[in-house]
């Protein structure tokens, strides 16, 4: 199966990117560029916390897309993990990690997916999948290093 991890180091508390991570308002700012939005019947607003469902909507690769996560661990502020329940994917689980340092909170994220349709699935995976999923992680942490580091200022 494939894996993707970037790190971003935050200039802010763990606690505080922590649970802007967990924001799902946030999150949907975040990729305002795909038409990401989350929908009924999982939590539209607030923090995400443990059995949590989210399903989010948006456009990729021309087609509207649907993927529902489920929220599987919680270790605040170190880090939690959802899980797709439905969607696009076969499977695909994202890990998102934060570590105090001397300079700030590194955060890590890892994605593990497997895509249907086997050798077509796996071309897609090298062609297209592994781009647009950095992209998307690439938009998202960049948001909440820009939010967690403002916010970090006011404390």
């Amino acid at each position: 199966m494939p894996v993707l991890c970037t790190t971003t180091l935050i200039h802010a508390p763990a606690a505080v990117v922590f649970d802007l991570a967990r924001d799902v308002r946030e999150h949907t700012a975040a990729l305002a560029h795909t038409a990401e939005r989350v929908v009924p019947p999982g939590r539209v607003t607030g923090r995400l916390e443990l059995g949590d469902l989210v399903c989010f909507q948006a456009r990729h690769f021309g087609l509207r897309l649907t993927l529902d996560s489920r929220v599987t661990r919680v270790d605040a502020p170190h880090g939690f993990t959802d899980e797709q329940v439905r969607g696009p994917f076969r499977s695909l689980r994202h890990d998102h990690v934060f570590a105090e340092t001397g300079a700030g909170t590194l955060m890590t994220d890892r994605i593990v997916w497997a895509s249907p349709l086997g050798p077509v699935g796996w071309l897609a995976d090298e062609i297209a999948v592994r781009r647009q999923l950095l992209s998307i992680l690439t938009a998202r942490n960049t948001h909440l290093k820009r939010r967690a580091e403002v916010r970090a200022t006011t404390l």
